[in-house]
């Protein structure tokens, strides 16, 4: 696989799918198709008010946030959140993500392929 190199709007935006979530898009930035073997890298874009439905799977998360004020949640515990934060989620934790600023609120998100 060659290396790859681009913009972040050369990569599609999809709107995040779930019943429990609510203003939610990603961009998969980095994946298996591009040759990656062992991470995703996405990026998230959550509207004001919006948020992630509260939920746990196998895989821990690496959160990095590039723009905008918001909560991370993780277990019954918020963490207030905004540009330079960063966030490690272990597997099997329940957490969530709400943009509790008038901007977009933007972050990196890497995940493990298992």
């Amino acid at each position: 696989m060659p290396a790859k190199v681009a913009h972040f709007t050369q990569v599609e935006e999809q709107v995040f799918e779930d019943p429990s979530a609510r203003g939610v898009k990603v961009r998969w930035l980095i994946k298996k198709e591009d040759g990656a073997e062992n991470f995703a890298m996405r990026l998230f874009e959550i509207e004001p008010q919006g948020y992630s439905p509260h939920h746990t799977h196998d895989w821990e998360h690496e959160i990095y946030v590039l723009e905008g004020k918001g909560v991370i949640r993780i277990g019954d515990v918020e963490h207030e959140v905004e540009p330079g934060c960063f966030a490690f989620i272990p597997p099997r934790e329940p957490h969530s993500i709400i943009n509790t600023g008038d901007k977009p609120l933007k972050f990196l998100c890497l995940i493990p392929y298992k």
